[in-house]
């Protein structure tokens, strides 16, 4: 799955893999949960940041030599899907003082079993952009087309979007990279599969609730 040109898998090293062990276990504590997951999710927001484009810009170092540089050549903001999206908003703000952040809220119906957009707010110029799209679990993929067709009413062109996952189900990936194959994927761990009740396995539980701290177990 990570072969596909639109998904940037993060290289699987065990310094990685030691983070997710934390995260990952039913029993971890909301500390314990919330630390590591912030140190996995400055990782993905670094790798989401690289998939921008850059122009050369040189610099003069302390010593009088010239260092053949780079800077971002365009203006980028974020989006986050309330509520879990949310959780990546401070790490952002540490890496990009100042980035504006759009919010959008997208539930599914409980009869339908679709989702549906309650909320969106967005910035005014977002058009004229790139787009950090926050949704740390892609599971069945429902909800981020959602959200990318809100980016795409709004006037984001498809390739500007970067959706960037915590983890991510092959269904999820297939869907939204089927649904629109432009929109780049930035995601920690690509997961088995999903069981009979759409939760990701080897899966993570609830990824706002335990990070925000509103269950009393992270099983799911």
């Amino acid at each position: 799955m990570s072969s596909q040109p639109n998904v940037h898998l993060l290289p699987q090293t065990r310094q990685l893999r030691a983070l997710h062990t934390v995260v990952r276990d039913r029993h971890a504590g909301i500390d314990a949960f919330v630390h590591h997951s912030r140190r996995i999710i400055r990782l993905l927001l670094e790798a989401g940041l690289d998939q921008l484009p850059f122009t050369e810009s040189d610099v003069t170092t302390p010593v009088g030599a010239t260092y053949r540089g780079l800077r971002h050549a365009v203006d980028v903001c974020a989006v986050a899907v309330v509520r879990a999206g949310e959780s990546m908003e401070a790490e952002l703000r540490d890496i990009h003082p100042g980035i504006r952040i759009g919010k959008i809220l997208i539930q599914r119906d409980k009869q339908t079993k679709l989702p549906h957009l309650y909320y969106s707010h967005l910035p005014h110029d977002i058009a004229g952009g790139h787009v950090l799209l926050l949704e740390p679990m892609l599971a069945t993929g429902g909800s981020a087309n959602a959200a990318i067709d809100v980016l795409l009413k709004a006037g984001v062109r498809e390739e500007h979007i970067v959706l960037i996952d915590f983890i991510a189900a092959p269904e999820g990936i297939r869907a939204v990279s089927d649904a629109h194959p432009h929109v780049k994927i930035v995601v920690s761990s690509i997961e088995e599969r999903l069981n009979d009740d759409a939760f990701m396995v080897p899966g993570i539980g609830d990824f706002g609730d335990r990070y925000f701290g509103t269950t009393d177990s992270g099983a799911r």
